[in-house]
């Protein structure tokens, strides 16, 4: 009976914040707080992704901004040269990323600690060199350093362009409930629980007769899948971007520090570690960005660190001992 009235009361609290989610545009309407509230979910949504791999399957992947470069790339390039809708684009874009995520992972993903975060970054920055240093790829037009500037058409749909802020906010909104979803659904299968098991112990896993490396991959797919989503997301929300903006390591250390401040390997910390960090970054960027080039970078680290000394499993696990707490003074008053 007590975990049937905790879980009632979990679904009552989830559906709480997710009205409240849902009332925020028609409550605010600031454009640089909505910003700053789209830039959340944003870094949420991809941290999630992220989360899959980095986080379950026990690496850390640190060349991930390639895969939202992909995203954003192919999607541009679709919609600029051959008028496709970026909501097409957007898919191709996901699916290639994720068959390049499983040719990177079968050699990379066998790697252990540091060695394959070193391959990640090799690759990511490779990437952004390439695309940095020439004008064409094959027969693909990317503007070397100069970047894709997308034409501005107004408030149209089906170009995945709008005037309103809370359009963006709704789309970025609805993606992050859907990698939510999946990772929840997804470690309550049997691919959830052989990719923690070999993320956690692979020697042991694999003694099961897990195919560790398997799995790994497959978690490496569906990350790339949806992190290149949100590369069209970013590219369709600015309509403009260039190589160090989208595929610069900036991206993917800030994407790992949220993971690992917020509680990496488990479903709410990239939310709850961005919910921290990015609003910290904007106002770090506003009022020190002038001054301190960076500065965000080491505001994470540091926080980084105290996190590590005195939660190394991220502030998921005391703010959900804080809301448990929370929850039985309710129930006993």
């Amino acid at each position: 009976m007590k975990a049937l009235a905790d879980s009632k009361a979990n679904k009552y609290f989830l559906a709480a914040v997710l009205l409240i989610a849902v009332l925020i545009p028609q409550v605010i309407t600031s454009p640089s707080i909505m910003q700053i509230l789209i830039l959340t979910l944003f870094y949420a949504y991809l941290t999630s992704s992220w989360n899959l791999v980095g986080g379950f399957a026990g690496v850390l992947p640190l060349g991930h901004s390639a895969f939202i470069g992909i995203g954003a790339y192919t999607s541009t390039i679709l919609y600029l040269h051959y008028g496709l809708s970026p909501w097409f684009g957007m898919l191709a874009g996901g699916v290639l990323a994720a068959v390049i995520g499983v040719i990177i992972g079968i050699p990379t993903l066998k790697l252990r600690g540091a060695y394959f975060a070193l391959a990640t970054m090799a690759f990511g920055e490779g990437l952004r060199v390439l695309v940095e240093n020439v004008d064409t790829i094959g027969p693909l037009k990317v503007n070397g350093p100069r970047g894709l500037l997308i034409n501005l058409t107004g408030n149209s749909f089906i170009d995945y362009q709008f005037t309103s802020k809370a359009s963006y906010y709704y789309i970025i909104l609805a993606l992050l409930l859907i990698i939510l979803l999946i990772t929840w659904l997804l470690m309550r299968s049997k691919i959830g629980y052989y990719l923690s098991a070999g993320g956690e112990d692979p020697e042991a896993a694999a003694a099961l007769g897990i195919n560790v490396p398997r799995y790994k991959v497959m978690a490496m797919a569906i990350s790339c899948f949806f992190t290149a989503l949100a590369g069209t997301f970013y590219a369709q929300m600015f309509l403009y971007f260039y190589p160090k903006s989208i595929l610069g390591l900036d991206m993917s250390f800030e994407i790992a520090f949220i993971a690992l401040i917020g509680g990496r390997g488990t479903i709410l910390g990239p939310v709850l570690g961005a919910l921290l960090l990015r609003p910290l970054n904007e106002f770090t960027r506003i009022y020190l960005g002038g001054i301190l080039p960076g500065m965000h970078l080491v505001i994470f680290g540091l926080i980084l660190i105290l996190v590590m000394i005195f939660q190394p499993r991220g502030i998921q696990e005391p703010l959900t001992r804080l809301y448990r707490r929370i929850l039985y003074r309710i129930k006993g008053s």
